[in-house]
Parts: C-alpha cells; structure tokens; sequence
C-alpha cells in the first residue's frame, strides 16, 4: 500500500493509495481503530440477529408440535365457575401473525440503533470466525428457548392444583392472557439479548452502551410492556387474546419482568463462560484469531539460515 504524507509532490500524491492530509501517521492509527470499532459492531448484530431468529424459530417449532393447550384445560371447566373461557383451547399452540409483527418491527427498529452503539477496537486485527460467532449466538439462543419454554409450560399448567401459579396464589389463567404472556416474554427476551450480545466476551454491565441505543431499547420494551397490558379481548387469526391488565393476577406483567431479568443474568453469565471455554481451549482456533500467520515458505527459509543470519548480524555488529 503506497502512502503520501502531507506535503507530497503531485507525482506522489497520483502514485499513492492514501493520501494523508493532516501531518504524522496519527489518521492511519485512527482509521484503523475506527475500522475496528466498526467490525466489532457488525460482529454484535450479527451475534443478535442469529440469537434471535434461533430462538424464535425453535420455540414456535416445539410449542407447535410438543404442546397441545386442549390437554392441559380442567377435566370440569364447563362446570367449573371460575374458569373464565368459555370454549375449548386450541388444539396446538400458535401466536397471531401481528404479535410476530410487532416483534420483529420493534426488534429491526432498534437494531438500527446498534450502528451507533459504544465499541472498544481490539487489541489486535480482526478476523471473521464464523464458528465462534455461531457458537457462542447458539449459547444465547438456548437460553431464550428455554426459558421460554418453561414459561409456557407453566402458563399452561396453571389450573393444576399444586402447579407454581397455584401455589403462589396467582390463579389460573385465561388462555388469552397466556397468548399475551407469551408474546411479552419473547418481546423482552430479545432485547435484552441485544443488550447481552453487544459485549462480547465481558458482562453487560461493563460496557456503556450509547445514549441512541439505550433510548431505542426503552422505547420497544415499553411499548411491548403497553401492548401487553391493554390489547384488546380479540380473536386475531383466531388466537383468542386479551391485555394482561384486564384480569387477576393484575401484576402478571411485572412477574413476567422479574422473570426475564432473572434469566437475561444467567444468559449473560453463561455467554461469558462460552467464551472462556472457547479461549481456554482454542475452540474453532479462536485464539489465533487476528494473528500474523507467515508463509510455509517464510518459515522454512527462517529455519534453514537462522544460525547464518545470526552470524551475518554479530559480525557486523563487531565491525562497528
């Protein structure tokens, strides 16, 4: 790469690659930092759009098949007076298309977001290592999809006597307000992944993320959290619904919340521990990452004159 400082002949400056208009090699140091910062955003997006569509996909594609709500109704619910529907549930769990709609608007909305987001610029060159990236979206993915799974067994099992809701003296729920729950808990569940996969291999808490991102972040999360609470008693796409304001527990959402956030910790907890498994071992030589690798034919070369390059060296250095 041919360089032109600041002063250069016109010869040189036609000649050059870059042109450098200010004095010093300080705007090369820069662009290069700022190439990295770049990198490590696109690497953090990356990271979230395959965490978040891994999740999405897998658990719509095991509640579909693994769970039958019609099953989990009380035997007597047409007798039983403080059960709140009055017709069956489905025969198999599904979301209304809007639901995903909103979702997926507010999730690209703040992903927009994330180009301006806080990045340190690593220490040495950047390189794609796709495995690791999989990896490691993988280990955040999972998490999600378990914990919202356990949510919708829950939810669904919550006429049973001795189940968690029940126990806690929450009650049962309607089927409209599981829909809804559903939808709350995958809504916070991905932004808060977001939040998680912007940092790499540290905790959230140890990067600030930028002013834009944090404001687009709030303002999806709220909105989710409205929607939530105030969608009307509907049939969208057939999928009974209904605001999880409308009907005891009236803080469902807030335990929704609690819940979430209890799971983003161990996801976070465990995303940092796939990177020190990573590292510890060199998965996916994740370690060498960046790093200059010579030619087999600069190696052999280096081998084969060392000792006279060595000899070469000292007896010049004596002459002097």
């Amino acid at each position: 790469v041919g360089v032109a400082v600041q002063g250069a002949t016109d010869a040189a400056r036609a000649a050059a690659d870059i042109v450098l208009t200010q004095p010093g090699l300080s705007t090369i140091v820069n662009g290069i930092l700022i190439s990295r910062c770049i990198f490590d955003r696109i690497r953090n997006f990356l990271t979230y759009r395959i965490a978040a569509t891994l999740q999405l996909v897998l658990f719509f594609f095991i509640a579909v098949f693994a769970y039958k709500p019609i099953d989990y109704m009380p035997a007597n619910w047409e007798d039983d007076s403080s059960f709140p529907d009055q017709h069956e549930w489905p025969d198999y769990f599904h979301m209304p298309v809007l639901m995903l709609m909103l979702i997926t608007a507010l999730n690209d909305g703040t992903l927009i977001a994330i180009g301006y987001d806080n990045a340190v610029p690593r220490a040495t060159p950047e390189k794609w290592n796709l495995k690791a990236l999989f990896f490691v979206a993988s280990v955040l993915a999972a998490v999600a999809l378990v914990s919202s799974l356990v949510l919708l067994e829950v939810s669904l099992t919550s006429w049973r006597k001795g189940d968690l809701y029940q126990s806690w003296g929450l009650g049962g729920l309607s089927y409209g307000q599981i829909t809804t729950s559903i939808y709350l808990k995958i809504s916070i569940s991905d932004f808060l992944t977001l939040f998680s996969a912007r940092t790499g291999e540290k905790f959230f808490w140890e990067t600030k993320p930028a002013p834009v991102l944090l404001v687009a972040g709030c303002v999806a999360l709220g909105t989710s959290t409205i929607v939530a609470l105030t969608w009307p008693e509907t049939y969208p796409d057939g999928i009974y619904t209904m605001g999880l304001a409308y009907r005891k527990p009236s803080a469902l959402a807030f335990y929704i919340w609690l819940y979430c956030i209890v799971w983003w910790f161990i996801q976070d907890f465990l995303k940092v521990l796939a990177y020190w498994f990573i590292r510890k071992y060199n998965l996916f030589n994740y370690n060498d990452t960046g790093r200059l690798v010579l030619p087999e034919s600069t190696v052999r070369y280096i081998e084969q004159h060392k000792l006279s390059d060595m000899k070469k060296a000292v007896s010049t250095g004596a002459g002097h």
